[in-house]
C-alpha cells in the first residue's frame, strides 16, 4: 500500500469514529432521522453544504465541464445552487411547519396513505441512484490515487460507505459534515492556489468562447436548455436529503437560513471545479476519464502530506453525501412503508429496522456504480427519476387544499410514465419538460373533474 492511500484509509477511519462514537446519542427513530429536531444555524448550514457538495460536484462537475465548457455546469453547481436557493426562499418555512418526519409523510397527512406509498416508490430510487454517484466518485477518487483498477476501488467504496452509514444516524451525519465541509474547502482552495500558480490561470484566458456560454449557446434550442436547468432544481428541491435538513432544523427560520447559507456556500466553493474544468482542457487534454481531472491535478501539484490532506477531505464529503442518500432511502422505506405494517413497534426496533435498510440500499447503490456510464450520468438520473409528479403533488399539498387524493395519483403516474417513455423510448430532446407538463395537466385535469357535479 502506498502512503497516499494509507493516508486516506487513515483519514476515512476518522471519520468512521466519529460516526460511531455519535450513535451512542440516538435513542429513538426521531434521533435516528432527525438528530432530535435540534440543529441550529451553523451546523445547519454546514450540513446542507456538505450534504449537497459531493462527488458530482467535485469529480462530475469538473469532468462534464472539461468536456463540454462552461454549459456543463447547467447542474452543478449552478442548477443545484438555484435548488437551494429555491428551497430556501419558498418551500422551507411551510415544511418545517408541517411537523413531518419524513417528506413522504406529507403526502399521507394531506393526500391519503396509498398517495404516500406511491411517493415513497418514486423517491427511495432517487436517493439510491444518488448515493451510487458518489460510491462512483469515492472509488474514482481511490483509482486515482493508487495503482487500484476503477472497479476494484468502487467495491472498496461501497463497504466503508456501508459501514459508515449503518452506524451513524443524523446526529453523526450533521456532526461528520461540520468539520468534513471545512476540510473540503480548505482543500480545494489550497488545490485552486497552486493550479492556478502552474499555468491554470494562463489556461483560463485561453478558454475558447464557446466554452463560456452558461446556457448552451445559440445553437441549443432554448428548451433543451431549460430542461437541463429544470432536471436539478425541481428534480431536487423535494429530495429527501434536502427536506430532511430543514425538519431537523430547531425553528423554521433556521430551516430557511440554512439553506441560504449553504446554498451560498455551495456556489462559491462549487466555482473551484468550474474554473479547474475550464483549465483543464490545457493542463491535461486529452483524458481517458474526464472525471479523475481534479484528483490527478491534485496528484501532480500537490506533495505527498498536500494532496492526502485533500483526498481525505473529498472523500469525506462524498461519504458525508452517501450517508444522507442512503439515511434518506432508509428513512423512506422504513418509516413509510415497513412501520405502518407493525405500528406498535418500539423505538430500538425501529432503528435497528433502519440501520438494515440502510444496509440493503448500499449494496444496490453499489450495483449501480459498477454499472454506470458515470458519475454526472447517474445524477441526472436521479434528479429526474419520477421527480416531476413528485414535484407538482408536493407544491399542490404546500399551496392549499385543491385536488386531493386522484389529483395526486394522476400526477405521480402520469409524470412517470411520460418521463420515461420520453427519455427512454421516444428520446426527446426534453423528456422532463414533458413529464412535468404532463403531471401538471394531470393534476389540474382529475381536480376540475372531480369538482364536476354528477
Amino acid at each position: 500500500m502506498n502512503i497516499v492511500l494509507l493516508g486516506i484509509v487513515v483519514y476515512v477511519l476518522c471519520q468512521l469514529l466519529i460516526g460511531v462514537f455519535m450513535t451512542r446519542r440516538v435513542k429513538t427513530e426521531a434521533d435516528y432521522l432527525l438528530a432530535g429536531r435540534g440543529i441550529g444555524l451553523g451546523l445547519g448550514s454546514f450540513t446542507v453544504f456538505a450534504t449537497w457538495f459531493g462527488a458530482e460536484t467535485c469529480i462530475g462537475a469538473a469532468g462534464s465541464i472539461y468536456e463540454n465548457g462552461l454549459a456543463g455546469g447547467s447542474a452543478d453547481p449552478f442548477g443545484y445552487a438555484a435548488c437551494l436557493l429555491f428551497m430556501a426562499l419558498v418551500f422551507a418555512v411551510p415544511l418545517w411547519k408541517r411537523g413531518l418526519t419524513t417528506f413522504a409523510d406529507l403526502f399521507h397527512s394531506r393526500y391519503s396513505p396509498g398517495v404516500e406509498r406511491l411517493a415513497v416508490l418514486m423517491l427511495a430510487p432517487t436517493s439510491v441512484m444518488w448515493a451510487g454517484a458518489q460510491i462512483r466518485g469515492f472509488g474514482q477518487v481511490l483509482a486515482a490515487s493508487s495503482e487500484l483498477e476503477v472497479e476494484i476501488a468502487v467495491s472498496a467504496a461501497a463497504a466503508v460507505v456501508i459501514l459508515y452509514t449503518a452506524y451513524g444516524g443524523m446526529m453523526a451525519d450533521v456532526m461528520t459534515d461540520f468539520v468534513q465541509g471545512i476540510a473540503l474547502i480548505l482543500g480545494l482552495a489550497v488545490l485552486f492556489f497552486v493550479v492556478m500558480q502552474a499555468g491554470g490561470m494562463a489556461a483560463l484566458q485561453r478558454v475558447e468562447p464557446e466554452k463560456l456560454q452558461l446556457f448552451g449557446g445559440t445553437a441549443q434550442p432554448w428548451w433543451t436548455t431549460l430542461e437541463a436547468w429544470a432536471i436539478p432544481i425541481c428534480g431536487s428541491v423535494f429530495s429527501q436529503e434536502l427536506v430532511a435538513r430543514v425538519l431537523c432544523s430547531r425553528s423554521s427560520g433556521v430551516a430557511r437560513n440554512a439553506c441560504l447559507v449553504g446554498g451560498g456556500m455551495y456556489l462559491a466553493v462549487g466555482l473551484i471545479p468550474v474554473a479547474i474544468g475550464l483549465a483543464g482542457v490545457s493542463l491535461m487534454p486529452g483524458l481517458e476519464h474526464p472525471e479523475q481531472l481534479l484528483p490527478r491535478l491534485a496528484q501532480q501539484h500537490l506533495g505527498t502530506l498536500a494532496y492526502i490532506l485533500f483526498a481525505g477531505a473529498l472523500i469525506s464529503a462524498v461519504l458525508s453525501t452517501v450517508d444522507s442518500a442512503l439515511l434518506a432511502a432508509s428513512a423512506l422505506v422504513a418509516h413509510n412503508l415497513l412501520m405502518p405494517l407493525k405500528p406498535h413497534l418500539g423505538e430500538t426496533a425501529k432503528v435497528r429496522l433502519s440501520r438494515s435498510m440502510v444496509a440493503l440500499f448500499g449494496f444496490v447503490a453499489y450495483v449501480l456504480a459498477l454499472t454506470a456510464e458515470g458519475v454526472h450520468d447517474l445524477v441526472e438520473e436521479a434528479s429526474a427519476f419520477g421527480s416531476a409528479g413528485v414535484f407538482v403533488a408536493a407544491v399542490f399539498a404546500l399551496s392549499g387544499r385543491w385536488g386531493g387524493a386522484a389529483s395526486a395519483y394522476a400526477a405521480l403516474v402520469a409524470g412517470m410514465a411520460t418521463w420515461i417513455a420520453g427519455a427512454h423510448v421516444l428520446e426527446l430532446d426534453a423528456p422532463y419538460l414533458v413529464s412535468l407538463l404532463a403531471a401538471l395537466g394531470a393534476y389540474v385535469l382529475t381536480a376540475l373533474f372531480h369538482r364536476r357535479p354528477h
